[in-house]
């Protein structure tokens, strides 16, 4: 009973922890996102990325739901997209493309930095995350409208107060906001108790057993294998830090190291990523099955290709040679 509440009380702080460190974030996103709506300028910032959206099937306004993910964390972009979600409502296909967007390219400041301590370029892994962002977005865009599948409204299960909505008061907003803000450190504690749960039940050892035969078939070798499935599966914080750790060690070859974080990068986290973005109603074929193929894909073209480049152009332009 008392390592029962050892673990209970471990969780809760560890969500209280979680929870402080994004809302130091997401806060100030919250009020200049209000800021924004109040003056009118959110038509105006959305309309550069409307051409991008626009080839993926969403509206301008979902642009600044990616921005604001790319530059800080998935949590703050579901922020923004809570405040603008009653405005610009979404099927479920155009929800999934904006998730999958969002889980293949966010919080790349941070992310890509991980990946730069262990001898990866900077500049690439940011590149080639938004390119496979938007390339898997435009995939799944064009799959869901040939098919005229996910065309019924999205089921976003985090929605704000109607009521709250029609009255214009600063206070309303605040306490709509405060109440979206708890809901986000109810849901990030539920993730907590799931992946513990996941653990201990052995769902994330299947999934290592079946990722890591399939790792090694497209080209990462077996020590960084190992480290990688951690990553797609638990999230790239996780295996970027066993990685940076192994390659402090000399464990694990730079070529192992660039072509395990470039996988982690496109597809981590692959079960508390994939459920907080359902809350948006966002359909698991995209955003699991979809990410994980299309990374696996793209990944095994990457491989063959970067074998084929001249050892100059590799250590000047995806890792840092030695």
């Amino acid at each position: 009973m008392r390592s029962l509440i050892t673990v209970i009380k471990d969780i809760f702080r560890d969500a209280v922890s979680a929870s402080y460190e994004m809302f130091k974030v997401m806060i100030p996103v919250i009020i200049v996102v209000k800021l924004l709506q109040e003056l009118g300028l959110i038509a105006y910032l959305a309309w550069p990325l409307k051409p991008i959206m626009g080839l993926v099937g969403l509206p301008a306004e979902m642009g600044l739901v990616w921005a604001t993910a790319i530059v800080n964390t998935t949590y703050a972009g579901l922020i923004v997209f809570l405040s603008l979600v009653g405005d610009t409502p979404l099927t479920a296909a155009q929800a999934t493309v904006l998730a999958a967007l969002i889980l293949v390219a966010h919080a790349l400041p941070m992310e890509s930095s991980i990946a730069r301590r262990s001898g990866a370029r900077f500049l690439f892994q940011c590149v080639i995350r938004l390119a496979g962002a938007f390339t898997l977005g435009w995939l799944l865009n064009r799959i869901y409208t040939a098919t005229g599948a996910l065309q019924e409204p999205a089921t976003v299960l985090f929605r704000m107060d109607p009521q709250a909505a029609a009255d214009p008061s600063l206070a309303t907003w605040a306490m709509d906001q405060g109440m979206n803000l708890l809901s986000i450190f109810g849901v990030i504690l539920a993730l907590l108790v799931m992946m513990r749960l996941l653990d201990i039940l052995g769902v994330i050892r299947l999934m290592n057993t079946i990722l890591r035969p399939i790792l090694k078939l497209i080209g990462i070798g077996t020590k960084a294998s190992a480290i990688t499935v951690i990553g797609l599966t638990m999230g790239l914080s996780y295996g970027g830090g066993l990685i940076i750790s192994e390659a402090r060690k000399g464990n694990v070859g730079k070529e192992d190291i660039f072509y395990s974080l470039t996988l982690m990068g496109l597809c981590h986290s692959l079960i508390e990523d994939t459920l907080l973005l359902a809350l948006i109603g966002a359909h698991f074929s995209g955003i699991f099955w979809g990410r994980l193929i299309f990374a696996i894909v793209a990944m095994a073209a990457i491989v063959q290709v970067v074998r084929r480049l001249p050892p100059r152009i590799q250590n000047t332009y995806l890792w840092v040679g030695k």
